[in-house]
């Protein structure tokens, strides 16, 4: 083991791991409702699928953008690289964007109901305590 590993703190690893697990979840759904996965998708309403299937180009670019910067950031964590921290905020800002259209610009509250809110605010958390768990990683010379 290096001395840099050494120095690492345990919980960085377990944050690293959750973070992982968490944005492949994330990107499963994404991917399942970009391939229509019939054994994925066949839990959701017509109404729900129509809403799924019917977002704008830039929505379902957000979306990815999201998922999968995030998800590349937790690997990143992993393999304690300051970049993560970027790659983090960007997910952030197609986490705004998708929101916007999710609860602004369309009826997705509506359409999804009320465990979509309390989801989509469950998401914001863990995205904006990631950012700033990286962030303090870095200012503690963890990530590099």
């Amino acid at each position: 083991m290096s001395a840099s590993e050494e120095n690492t703190p345990v919980h960085l690893w377990i944050v690293a791991v959750l973070a992982i697990l968490w944005d492949a979840m994330g990107a499963f759904d994404y991917s399942a409702t970009q391939l229509r996965l019939d054994f994925y998708m066949s839990q959701f309403t017509p109404e729900q699928l129509d809403y799924f299937y019917s977002f704008p180009a830039w929505a379902d670019g957000a979306w990815a953008i999201a998922v999968w910067a995030s998800l590349v950031a937790a690997f990143g964590l992993l393999l304690r690289r300051a970049w993560s921290v970027w790659l983090f905020g960007l997910a952030i800002l197609a986490l705004l964007a998708t929101t916007i259209y999710n609860f602004g610009l369309s009826d997705g509250a509506a359409v999804m109901g009320e465990g979509a809110t309390a989801f989509t605010a469950v998401i914001w958390l863990i995205a904006i305590g990631l950012f700033v768990y990286a962030r303090v990683m870095v200012q503690k010379g963890v990530l590099h």
